[in-house]
Parts: C-alpha cells; structure tokens; sequence
C-alpha cells in the first residue's frame, strides 16, 4: 500500500459487514482514528493503536492531514467515506494518490434499498452539519428526500420544519442503524411523526405538498428588506446573467438584503457567496433571508466594499448592485478571475456613466430593462413603470484584463 491513509468505512454492521480487503487493512494496521462507536466495532484481532477523534473532529482531522507518518494510518468512518465523509476530506486536503478508500454502502444506498426508492431520482441532504433550513428549496410536491441526520434530535426538527412549510401530510420513515442486527424502522407523517430512534439514522421524506420552483425571480415578499431589493423581474434577469456554474464562488456587492446571492446559490448544490454590505441592520438581514431560504451555510456576509473585498477569496463571477463607485468596479475587476463574469446594475445617471464607461473599456453588454405593472389608477387600470436600469455584463479575458 502506497497511500499514506487508508480509510475503511464501517456501518452499523461493524466487522461483519466488511470485505476481506478491509479486514487485511486493519488487521495489519498500526494506528487507527475514529470516533469512538466505530473503534468498539473492532475485534481484538486488529491489534492497532485507536485514537478517538478530538472535538471539533474538523480540527484534529486537519492536523492528522499535515502529519508525515512513515507508515500508513488507518482512519475509520460511516459507510461510504466518499458520501459526505472523511474520505472526501482527505483527498480534497492531499490528492487521490496519497488516500485509498475502502467503501461499504452508505446510509443512503441502503435507505433506498430498505425503501425500495430509486437513488438516481431522490435527493440527498445533509444535515450533519448544516440546520434543517437547507431543506427549503428542497421542498416540493412529488420530491423524495433523504436527510442525513446529525444525531436523534434530527427526525423530529425535520418533522417540525417540514409541517411549517405545509408539507405535514408528507409519509415520513426514520431508520435507524442501517445494517445493524437491531435496525429499526419508525414510519408517520411529517405532522404525526414520534419516535426515539438512535443517533445513527437517516430520514426519508416523500413530500406531499405546494409545489415550489428553484427557478430565479422570488416573489418580493419572500424577502425581509428595507426596500433594497432587487424587484422581482430584474432579479430574475440578473440571476440569469450570471450564469450560476456549480463550484463557483460568487460576489454580491451591495448586497441589500442578499436576495440576488440567495437565488444564485438556490440553483446551486456547491455554490458559495461572500455578501458585501456596509449597513450593520442590512447585513443582519442579509444572513436571515439566507437562512430562511436554506443557503445561510454557504453565504457568508462581509463588511462595505471596497474594503472589504481585500481578503475575499477570488470571485468567479461578481455582481454589483448598490454602491457602486470607480474604485469598487476597478477591485472588483483587478479581483475577478480571467473567465470570469461581472454583471452590474445601475440606476442612477452616476452608475449609468460608470458602466457605459467599462464597457467601452473592457467590452460587454449593456442592457436597458424597463419594466412597468398594472396597477388602479381611480376606477381604471393603468401601467406603473419601475425605475429603468442599465446592465452590464462582460466577461474577463487576456485582453481585456
């Protein structure tokens, strides 16, 4: 073995469950990590050091990563370390070629199984880490979803947030230790749903429900703001322009209250956005809307630009709303990656200028989007229009950096 970890997932199973290749690798280990449920799995034919992981595990395993160890270091963890575990966090940290993966089914494989579900059609969500509020864009008549759950307190909030949506008629089964000779299966409604299942479960939910979209253009009142909000129409336009690409990091300059970043990550699985908003009160706002619409764990909310943006990690795509002056458009520019795409709003005669001036600098579009809505005008109808504003989006080449 050439790798310098070898990680071996182990379910509730424990050393049954594993194949003759894990068995060798751990019987021949010298130390082994992991949390202390899966070291007791072990058999004292596997005659290694076991080391329990510290809290925060994130910490310990970071360190473990930086270690140099002249022989190879067993680490154990759930399932498949590949699904949302410590394989793919070592290998992200080293490379492929200094960790071999020894997998079992995850939670997940054998949910679908025990469920009769088709993996390939249900979505999977972590709850590990993350609160229950990542399920909202989730939610939507007709979805099955599985929840990975953090410990026994999981089930019953994803029960109490489901019902808060108006999914509480949504069949509900919690199993617990998959795999296990003491595996149970707890079934209900979302509304209904008790129970005391173990630590060591996963919930399948088969949502009964409104129907929702992912799609950009929110209605305004999903939105806590102060009247800084992008308008429902020109939000969906803007969100459109920037081309939401899965891994990518977005800026969200003058953020208001971080509706334009919010419906960029709810496209998005793997998306990450740094809010840039200079007033403490929108700021805050900012961090609930994004919460409330289950990506608070991947927007994260700076201070004003152009300060700010100093030690941003580099954006692959920026969108700058309000606040907009030379200096923050040329940092925002200098920042953005080459292939990389600004979009940019204005309203005002100031913020016209600037960007009719970047794009004859740096190439582009530019836009003029008028939108007008019917509203009473005494006993008749007539046409309102909004403010007009004027989009430019470029993208960032070798030639025009």
């Amino acid at each position: 073995m050439s790798a310098s970890f070898v990680v071996v997932g182990i379910g509730a199973a424990g050393w049954n469950g594993l194949t003759p290749d894990a068995h060798r690798e751990l019987e021949a280990a010298r130390i082994v990590y992991g949390s202390a449920r899966q070291l007791d799995l072990l058999p004292p034919v596997v005659d290694a050091e076991r080391i329990v992981w510290r809290s925060p595990m994130s910490e310990h395993l970071a360190e473990l990563a930086e270690s140099a160890p002249d022989a190879p270091v067993h680490v154990l963890a759930s399932g498949d370390p590949m699904f949302h575990g410590v394989g793919a966090s070592l290998v992200r940290v080293l490379g492929a070629d200094r960790v071999e993966v020894i997998p079992t089914p995850s939670s997940a494989t054998l949910a679908a199984a025990r469920l009769g579900w088709d993996l390939a059609r249900t979505v999977v969500v972590s709850c590990v880490t993350a609160s229950v509020d990542v399920l909202a864009s989730r939610l939507t008549d007709g979805a099955r979803i599985l929840i990975l759950s953090r410990d026994a307190t999981t089930p019953a909030d994803v029960a109490d947030f489901a019902t808060g949506r108006g999914f509480g008629a949504s069949p509900m089964a919690v199993l617990s230790d998959l795999g296990a000779p003491h595996e149970r299966h707890h079934t209900g409604t979302a509304a209904t749903w008790t129970g005391a299942p173990s630590s060591l479960n996963i919930v399948a939910l088969d949502c009964v429900g409104p129907v929702s979209s992912r799609a950009p253009g929110l209605d305004d009142d999903e939105y806590t703001h102060d009247g800084q909000l992008t308008k429902r129409p020109i939000r969906a336009l803007t969100v459109s322009a920037l081309r939401p690409a899965e891994g990518q990091t977005l800026w969200d300059i003058g953020a208001g209250s971080g509706s334009i970043g919010i419906e960029w990550l709810r496209l998005l699985d793997g998306g990450r956005v740094y809010a840039f908003e200079s007033d403490p009160e929108r700021a805050r706002v900012v961090a609930a809307n994004a919460q409330r619409h289950g990506v608070g764990d991947r927007l994260v909310v700076r201070g004003g630009a152009p300060d700010a943006l100093a030690d941003a990690p580099t954006p692959d795509t920026v969108f700058i709303g309000g606040g907009m002056t030379p200096r923050v458009l040329e940092h925002a520019w200098s920042a953005l990656r080459v292939g990389g795409r600004i979009v940019a709003n204005a309203v005002t005669r100031e913020t016209e200028r600037l960007v009719a001036d970047a794009a004859d600098r740096r190439g582009g579009d530019l836009l003029r989007l008028s939108v007008e809505h019917a509203a009473p005008l005494g006993r008749s109808t007539a046409w309102r229009p909004s403010l007009p504003i004027v989009q430019w989006t470029a993208t960032k080449t070798e030639d025009n950096a």
